[in-house]
């Protein structure tokens, strides 16, 4: 008698996204400088009936909740997981903007190491291209 296979949460997170019928899910990655494109990128992709996850902070723009540089610090290491949760989370990524910085860089490795497919407003910054 074989053993019954082993599914992966990734797994069990598609099936159950499937049994709920939920709309594909986008994560929107790119350089923080790009917000407002992001925002703009938001409201398409939700007009094409797409749940849309993104950045909810900008930490270079001044705030209190980050206005002293250590909590600041710590702040993005725990807002970069938590985008990378988004990333798992998404069913693919769309990149906005026309710079793709290190933290940007780094998101797109990791989605298409999970095999997310990954869309680019400006195709010409794609790294692997």
């Amino acid at each position: 008698m074989s053993s019954p296979p082993v599914i992966t949460p990734e797994e069990k997170l598609a099936d159950a996204k499937r049994q709920l019928g939920f709309p594909r899910i986008v994560a929107i990655c790119g350089s923080t400088r790009f917000m407002a494109e992001m925002a703009e990128a938001d409201l398409r992709e939700t007009k094409a009936g797409r749940i849309v996850v993104k950045p909810g902070c900008d930490l270079k723009s001044p705030h209190e909740l980050w206005s002293d540089p250590v909590e600041a610090e710590a702040l993005k290491v725990r807002l970069d997981e938590l985008h990378r949760s988004k990333i798992r989370l998404a069913d693919e990524v769309l990149v906005v903007g026309d710079y793709i910085g290190d933290s940007t860089r780094a998101e797109i490795a990791y989605a298409r190491a999970l095999g997310r497919p990954v869309r680019f407003t400006h195709p010409a910054v794609d790294p692997d291209a």
